[in-house]
């Protein structure tokens, strides 16, 4: 296939790069840069099936040439990057998922939309499955990125219905792993980066609130396998390995062998207290399950991090 990929220079969508142009796909890397970083896609560079477009998608979206797959992964991700650009993030929620679609519409293709595990909110239901329609506070601060979430998925049913596109929604669950930036805010990259400099590591609340973390390998192979499918529809796509956040600092710990303290800060507002994915439809439907373990997974991050960042 030839897949326009946008957020194609972030965590997620650069590691997505590399498993289509390793099974033959050609992609079509779209990225303004806002959050993603070309050291992600360097490596690309030159790689026949490759391209690069920096653009941002929140206007008018335009690529040559045929296309099988529009992937809309763009999108500010971790609280500290929405929380900086509120407007921004729900731009490319709202008109980025517009004209990504009105680009698959135009091409004939089919659509994907990377959406969130945020748009359970704080969840009432435990684990949450793809019914449940999610706690939000859509004025809250962390409402932009929710809200903007929550918008694209409905846009994209409303194009599969009103004009027949054929869609797939996926949506993620605290995935980690290389390519994180370090200053990204994100609960694992925090811990790992605190751990390998000796400097405290920071929980906020009592830790007791927990959390699934996805590798990043299994998370791309789950989006592919989505993307492959012939389900239209969201689908968690997480590991339902539930942690607190105080589990997975001690895991970090232990990992790094870092002797850095542990201390405790305000929980910030609307954090969800749980989140946990029920993933029996991504299992029947698509044949996917997580492989890797947690323990697994940071030793394998925590390298990357030591050796990169």
């Amino acid at each position: 296939m030839r897949v326009v990929l946008t957020g194609a220079a972030g965590f997620l969508g650069s590691n997505l790069c590399d498993l289509l142009l390793d099974r033959g796909d050609s992609v079509v890397a779209v990225d303004n840069l806002c959050t993603g970083s070309m050291a992600n896609i360097g490596h690309l560079a030159g790689r026949d099936g490759f391209a690069f477009q920096r653009q941002d998608v929140s206007n008018f979206v335009h690529v040559a040439g045929p296309v099988d797959a529009v992937m809309h992964l763009a999108s500010p991700a971790s609280p500290k990057d929405y929380l900086e650009m509120p407007i921004q993030t729900l731009k490319v929620g709202s008109l980025g998922t517009h004209n990504t679609l009105g680009l698959a519409k135009d091409k004939g293709a089919r659509y994907f939309l990377a959406s969130t595990s945020e748009v359970y909110g704080d969840p009432q239901v435990h684990p949450q499955t793809e019914s449940y329609w999610g706690h939000v506070n859509p004025i809250g601060p962390r409402g932009v990125y929710d809200e903007a979430k929550r918008f694209a998925e409905a846009m994209t049913m409303a194009y599969h219905r009103a004009e027949g596109l054929d869609v797939r929604i996926s949506r993620t669950f605290n995935t980690y792993g290389p390519r994180m930036r370090p200053g990204d805010g994100r609960v694992v990259s925090n811990l790992i980066v605190q751990a390998l400099a000796g400097t405290p590591l920071t929980i906020y609340g009592d830790g007791s609130q927990t959390r699934s973390f996805c590798y990043v390998d299994d998370q791309v192979r789950g989006l592919v396998a989505l993307l492959d499918s012939h389900h239209v529809g969201p689908v968690n796509i997480g590991n339902p390995d539930e942690f607190t956040v105080l589990e997975l600092a001690e895991a970090v710990l232990d990992v790094t062998g870092s002797t850095s303290e542990i201390v405790f800060e305000a929980l910030p507002v609307d954090d969800p207290t749980q989140r946990c994915p029920d993933i029996s439809l991504a299992a029947s439907v698509l044949g996917w399950k997580p492989d890797v373990a947690l323990r697994e997974g940071l030793e394998r991050t925590i390298a990357w991090f030591a050796a990169h960042a």
